[in-house]
């Protein structure tokens, strides 16, 4: 799993400023912030509203339209399962099921103190390999219902600190 870095208004300020001369700089901005500290802090709302001469709201707006952005930082783990026609016809859902009733895990659905967060997605292009999950980054196919919990129980590193 990646690890970040807390949240600095110094770094941040930096980021936004090396990024700020693209065009459509906002969704670089708010990738290059969520790579370094794991989440949109609200604290860069100001700053890259202030960079891109755009409004609060609009800056506001976009995180909150991308469902990959964050605005705490993650659990220590985020599995990605794919929910899409192929992997449902692999038993995707059966998956889900699993999750809930053996391991007490809800999709979509993660606390924010919760170690891991089990989140779906709509393809993972490895649909000949279904289902599958996307785990810290890191692809697998024909997951099964005891792989699927045991990536969910196993704990990486520490959440937070590079």
């Amino acid at each position: 799993m990646a690890e970040f870095s807390a949240w600095d208004r110094d770094e941040a300020r930096r980021i936004v400023g090396g990024l700020v001369h693209l065009e459509g700089a906002t969704l670089p901005l708010l990738h290059a912030l969520q790579e370094e500290f794991g989440y949109i802090d609200a604290e860069a709302v100001p700053l890259i509203s202030e960079a891109l001469n755009l409004s609060r709201a609009e800056v506001h707006g976009t995180i909150s339209f991308y469902h990959d952005f964050r605005a705490e930082p993650p659990p220590r783990r985020v599995v990605k399962l794919c929910r899409a026609e192929a992997c449902q016809a692999l038993g995707c859902e059966d998956l889900v099921a699993h999750l809930a009733q053996a391991g007490g895990i809800a999709v979509d659905h993660a606390s924010p103190d919760s170690p891991v967060a089990v989140e779906t997605v709509y393809c993972l292009g490895n649909c000949a390999l279904g289902p599958s999950a996307l785990v810290d980054g890191e692809l697998i196919g024909r997951v099964d219902a005891a792989r699927l919990l045991a990536l969910c129980e196993t704990q990486p590193g520490s959440r937070g600190q590079r």
